[in-house]
């Protein structure tokens, strides 16, 4: 039986315009695909009206990714 894993990605630590690769398999993970085919967008965690945390699924391994540095890309773009 496969093991499911759990990723943390910190955006503000990558480069670019939110694209990634998953930690597990490489898939490409972009904010433009509107296919669903690479990932699947789970569960959302929001703070005073601000995003914390998405889940999302990798498709391609089933692995699980935690996207965190929402509230300080938020902080960053209201300042420009």
């Amino acid at each position: 039986m496969k093991q499911t894993q759990v990723y943390v990605v910190d955006l503000t630590k990558i480069d670019g315009r939110g694209d990634f690769s998953c930690p597990n398999c490489g898939a490409a993970i972009t904010p433009d695909d509107c296919t669903n085919e690479t990932y699947s967008i789970g569960e959302a965690k929001v703070k005073n009206q601000s995003l914390e945390e998405l889940e999302i699924r990798c498709n391609m391994c089933s692995n699980y990714l935690l996207l965190t540095g929402f509230s300080l890309l938020q902080k960053l773009s209201r300042e420009y």
